[in-house]
């Protein structure tokens, strides 16, 4: 009886032992494989770079249009882009995990994936600390968890450096402009309204419903924002965001507040905000020390 025993926990041990990784997803699926990831297909520009950052670039086998962060992710083969891609082409590639963008192609493929044998990730990073916890996942799920912590917790540190110099100083009231025509922002749920408030700013269409509302020019003449930020589809400044020197009545063309930061560094949900954020934070201090000292206080 007593070596039975003995067995028998020397057996749970080493099923303990050589359990595989396992971790819950955006949407609170438990993820778990056998042993870590050594094909994995990523469905989203910012899930390539994320995985980049947890250590796993190397065992991408297929990523879709536009993952192009860092240089080694422009080789990695395409099936599609983010919004459009074949189930069939991944399927075919034999993956061992799949990182889904729940928004970008939809959650009705999930079923499909899962249906067809396919260990499936939902990304949904919805705010600054999603995105180190999504680092830390794919490193658990790559067995690279060494590099995906030290990663994910640079990216927290300068987080929360940026959130201990944003508080000093009067807030701004801003504009998050996504594009002219439609007149398009972000809501206070959006991650961009994240780093706006990390960065000692207000966003003037936080309380609107949608994640991504379209809003009437009287709309924001009416709000009067200190500051007008935009980034446009590339990493030029957009042309549109000088139309808003049309209204001289406004406070952010007085204060020359229209400012423009990379799309790649606010727009995508990787650790490369933290930089996005850095530099909003540095021009609207620069708003902050050099125009609205002296200016009237916002209506917001």
């Amino acid at each position: 009886m007593f070596l039975r025993i003995i067995a028998l926990c020397l057996c749970t041990l080493g099923s303990l032992a050589w359990a595989g990784p396992s971790v819950v997803d955006a949407v609170g699926r438990t993820v778990s494989l056998e042993q870590p990831a050594q094909r994995i297909v990523a469905l989203a520009p910012h899930i390539v770079e994320n995985l980049f950052s947890a250590g796993a670039g190397s065992k991408i086998i297929a990523a879709v249009d536009y993952s192009d962060y860092p240089s080694a992710a422009k080789s990695l083969p395409r099936i599609g882009s983010a919004f459009s891609w074949s189930i069939e082409q991944v399927v075919a590639l034999s993956p061992d995990l799949v990182v889904l963008w729940g928004s970008g192609n939809g959650m009705t493929a999930l079923p499909q994936l899962q249906r067809l044998g396919l260990t499936v990730y939902v990304s949904e990073p919805g705010t600054l600390k999603d995105i180190s916890a999504s680092i830390r996942d794919f490193g658990v799920l790559a067995g690279t968890d060494h590099i995906a912590r030290r990663n994910a917790a640079a990216f927290d540190a300068d987080i929360d450096e940026l959130a201990a110099n944003g508080s000093q100083g009067p807030r701004l009231s801003v504009f998050y402009q996504v594009w002219n025509t439609p007149l398009q922002t972000v809501n206070g749920e959006h991650m961009i309204s994240d780093v706006i408030e990390l960065c000692g700013g207000k966003n003037i269409f936080a309380e609107q419903a949608q994640l991504a509302p379209h809003i009437a020019l009287e709309s924001l003449l009416e709000a009067d924002p200190q500051v007008i930020v935009a980034s446009g589809t590339d990493q030029s400044r957009p042309e549109w965001l000088d139309d808003w020197r049309r209204y001289p009545v406004l406070q952010a063309v007085q204060h020359e507040a229209l400012l423009h930061i990379h799309p790649d560094l606010i727009q995508r949900p990787t650790a490369r905000i933290a930089r996005g954020a850095a530099d909003l934070c540095a021009q609207l201090d620069r708003v902050r020390r050099d125009y609205v000292s002296v200016a009237p206080s916002p209506r917001t």
